[in-house]
Parts: structure tokens; sequence; C-alpha cells
């Protein structure tokens, strides 16, 4: 999935836009984090289907740390 999206813009592949060009517009900035986002979520899905042991353990350990946080 995420390479069907490099494939359709290839000028972000070279680090950032080039020079020339006019700076992104705050819904491109959102389209693109809605996207990263999509995509971590989608990992870290994945992640928990692949290793449920370690996940479980993760979760585990994020509770423990809210548990034990002081607000």
């Amino acid at each position: 999935m995420a390479d069907e999206k490099r494939r359709e813009r290839p000028e972000r592949e070279s680090g950032g836009p080039e020079p020339d060009t006019e700076p992104e517009t705050d819904a491109e900035r959102r389209r693109r984090r809605a996207l990263f986002l999509r995509e971590l979520t989608e990992a870290r899905e994945l992640r928990a289907r692949v290793q449920p042991r370690r996940a479980r353990a993760a979760r585990m350990r994020q509770q423990m740390r809210m548990r034990t946080f002081r607000w």
C-alpha cells in the first residue's frame, strides 16, 4: 500500500519539495499526516497479529506506565 502511494508522488522521494515549487498548503500537510497515521496504525495492528506475545507485553507496559503517571 505504501509503495503505491510513493509511486503516485515521486517528487517526495528526493527528500522534500524542490526549491522552485510553492510551499505546501495546510490541506496537503494534513492529508500527508493522515496517511502517515493510517499507515502507522496499520503497521501496529500487523505487528500485534504477527507477534501476539510481544504486543501483549507492550500493552501491559503501557498500562503500567499510565497507572503510575501523575496528573
